[in-house]
């Protein structure tokens, strides 16, 4: 049985659904809006590129290491983007959460929130998990400080460690959160979620 199985994870308006082939056209126009592909700092598929980011996600969860999910608006169907576990590992009850992009109209909205307290909650609260791991490239400040926004605690930068789309040599900024500092964040995800957009 793997770790992950396939769920639904709703609030706020917002929907994560398994990401599957049919989210094709959604994924591209998502990706198509503020054109996202073009930064360098980012995994975003360009439209052109969208059959194959799926399939390599889902290649990834038949593999158990990735379980990607369309972030999908509740009222309209559209989908926004897109986010993933990633790097999981049962024995320790560890999982990451990244591969995150979101269309640029919803960018610095409620919707990131929302996104990672659904996530952080379902890994905490049902899979059970001891540890939440993000990471980022040194170079995407935004990111950084998103992460940190959450409440997650800088574990160290990985020198040279994977390659960037255009072929540079990026290093990682590592993140992670405890089982027992989540009760406190959660909090905080809410806290800020009351404030967004009268939620």
């Amino acid at each position: 049985m793997p770790f992950i199985e396939p769920i639904t994870l709703t609030a706020h308006g917002v929907r994560l659904v398994p990401l599957e082939l049919d989210h094709e056209a959604g994924i591209r126009a998502a990706a198509a809006d503020g054109e996202l592909w073009n930064l360098r700092i980012t995994s975003v598929p360009a439209p052109d590129e969208a059959r194959g980011y799926i399939d390599t996600a889902l290649k990834s969860r038949d593999e158990g290491h990735r379980f990607a999910f369309a972030v999908i608006e509740e009222a309209s169907g559209v989908v926004l983007g897109s986010t993933s576990y990633h790097d999981i590992l049962p024995d320790v009850k560890r999982v990451e959460i990244g591969y995150t992009w979101y269309a640029k109209r919803v960018q610095r909205t409620h919707v990131n929130t929302t996104c990672k307290l659904l996530l952080l909650t379902h890994a905490f609260d049902t899979l059970g998990c001891n540890v939440v791991g993000w990471r980022t490239d040194n170079f995407n400040i935004a990111s950084q400080r998103a992460i940190e926004r959450l409440g997650a605690k800088k574990d160290g930068v990985i020198r040279g460690n994977v390659l960037r789309r255009d072929g540079t040599i990026r290093d990682t900024v590592m993140y992670s959160l405890h089982r027992g500092e989540w009760p406190e964040v959660r909090s905080h995800l809410n806290y800020l979620l009351s404030r967004s957009h009268g939620l």
